[in-house]
């Protein structure tokens, strides 16, 4: 049961891993291996280094110094032998030889054999029995008079023989010895050598085990994970939002995918909800479209129906005014003059009223409009106004736009014809018209120096029957500027009044610009 719960925790704990800690825990792992391997790699080369350098170095030397030494002390025995049976001393030379030989072999032999301490009680053996039979047989003879046969020769000539044939076991047993570590010391190369190769083709084998496992780990854990998330969200991205996305491998691909599902179900919430709006959009747009056709048989209706029963209205209320004036009291004069203005003010109004609902309906043909012919007919049309203000206007050359000329017409006539009517009482109207290039627009302006506009009403003013002044002191219908930000919104643009310009008013609008700009022109009170 405690096993259970153990293991049970330590699944969860790796199901919290993420994928940087997978590739830390793994990168982690193949390098302990690694350096493992590496280590006991780097032993059997040692071991295997160390090996052949005793073999080259000290076993093979041992053997041929010990079988020099040998070499040595048969030429010794040779010459010796040779010198007690002749007397001659041409046999010393051998001798002689010997033990300069011997003495060389020794020297190498010791220094050799420092660490082998039965190679150095075999060469002691060697060097004591060599010693005896130098000192009881060769030295005596040796030393004896040349010229006749050494007698002293002939008497230890057994002697003699035994004490070398001594030292010969003794070089054998040497030897033997010798011989029998070099061939020790050969197998253990060998071994060590089997041992190296099998360390190093088992660090190869586990590199490439390694390899292998981080490949799999990878396409495992992490590239298939993401090629399955990358696959869900294109097919997401395509349009399916109903195609699942799911998340696996570490925890932050998880997460990932996740999220990824809650966006494609808000986005499928989201759809849901625009199908809906959509739909709700679909029956507004047919309610408007119904909406616009009675608004245009109310249009049919006033410009026909109503226009002619308000022109009979106003004809004989006009017609009353003359036959009848002077000859009513002055009430009745002041009622029928009441009537006469209502009925001509209703039928403004109602004109107007067509015109605003004209905009973008009926005069819709939009084409190159050149503003200097279009602003010059509007001056023509505002003449006597101008002249009767005293107005001087000064333009700017006026450029080509993009519209309906007849809107474009009417946005001027109002702009200009408010700046002659809401003139200052104290000084002659200044009117000035601007044009400037604004990227891919023309932002035009329509200054004056009359009584302005104050800024809590800069707003209001564009909207329709939103007057600021009582009819007696300006007349008007209260919808001139509210046609122009109409005209102006329905060609692309905006229109504004701008806060920092004094005395008077100043409305900046935006047309979209077709064409450059053409020289100045200055014009007169009356001018054009």
């Amino acid at each position: 049961m405690a096993t259970d719960v153990k293991s049970r925790r330590s699944g969860s704990s790796r199901a919290t891993w993420t994928t940087r800690r997978w590739l830390l825990v793994s990168a982690l792992s193949a390098l302990v291996v690694l350096t493992a391997l590496g280590g006991l790699g780097l032993w059997s080369l040692n071991r295997a280094s160390g090996i052949t350098d005793e073999l080259v170095d000290v076993r093979s030397p041992s053997l041929s110094n010990a079988v020099r030494l040998e070499a040595a002390l048969v030429n010794q025995e040779t010459g010796i032998r040779g010198y007690g049976l002749t007397g001659e001393r041409s046999f010393l030379a051998p001798y002689k030889e010997g033990l300069a030989s011997q003495r060389s072999a020794v020297t190498e032999l010791r220094r050799l054999l420092v660490h082998d301490s039965r190679g150095r009680t075999d060469l002691d053996s060697v060097l004591d029995k060599a010693g005896r039979w130098q000192r009881t047989f060769a030295g005596p003879v040796a030393e004896a008079p040349a010229g006749a046969p050494v007698e002293i020769s002939a008497q230890r000539a057994n002697q003699g023989k035994t004490s070398f044939d001594a030292l010969r076991k003794a070089m054998v047993v040497q030897q033997d010895r010798l011989r029998d570590a070099r061939l020790a010391a050969t197998d253990d190369l060998r071994s060590a050598t089997r041992l190296r190769d099998g360390i190093l083709i088992s660090i190869a084998a586990v590199i490439l085990l390694l390899t292998v496992l981080i490949f799999e780990g990878l396409r495992r854990g992490v590239t298939t994970p993401l090629g399955q998330l990358g696959a869900d969200a294109r097919e997401v991205s395509g349009g399916n939002f109903e195609h699942p996305v799911v998340a696996s491998g570490p925890a932050d691909l998880r997460l990932l995918g996740a999220d990824v599902e809650a966006m494609r179900r808000r986005l499928l919430d989201e759809l849901a909800f625009a199908e809906d709006a959509r739909h709700r959009l679909d029956e507004q747009a047919a309610d408007l479209r119904r909406s616009n056709s009675e608004l245009e048989q109310f249009a049919y209706v006033a410009s026909h129906d109503l226009q002619e029963p308000l022109r009979k209205v106003s004809s004989f209320s006009q017609l009353l005014q003359r036959r009848y004036a002077g000859q009513l009291d002055e009430r009745a004069d002041q009622y029928i003059g009441f009537a006469v203005d209502g009925a001509n003010r209703m039928q403004k109004l109602i004109n107007d009223l067509l015109e605003f609902s004209r905009v973008g309906r009926v005069h819709n043909d939009h084409r190159e409009v050149d503003l200097e012919e279009v602003v010059g007919q509007t001056l023509d049309a505002l003449s006597v106004s101008i002249e009767e203000s005293g107005a001087r206007i000064v333009r700017d050359p006026l450029p080509t736009v993009t519209g309906d000329s007849t809107q474009l017409g009417i946005l001027w006539q109002n702009l200009i014809a408010n700046a002659v009517k809401f003139r200052h009482a104290d000084r002659a109207p200044e009117i000035r018209i601007e044009a400037a290039r604004d990227g891919d627009l023309w932002r035009c302006a329509v200054s004056d120096n009359g009584i302005g506009i104050a800024p809590e009403f800069a707003e209001k003013v564009f909207v329709i029957f939103q007057r600021l002044h009582t009819k007696d002191a300006y007349p008007g219908s209260g919808i001139g500027l509210a046609m122009c930000k109409k005209i102006t919104e329905f060609h692309g643009g905006t229109i504004g009044i701008d806060p920092d310009h004094a005395p008077g008013t100043r409305i900046v609008f935006t047309l979209a610009a077709t064409e450059p700009v053409r020289q100045p022109v200055v014009e007169g009170a009356a001018a054009r």
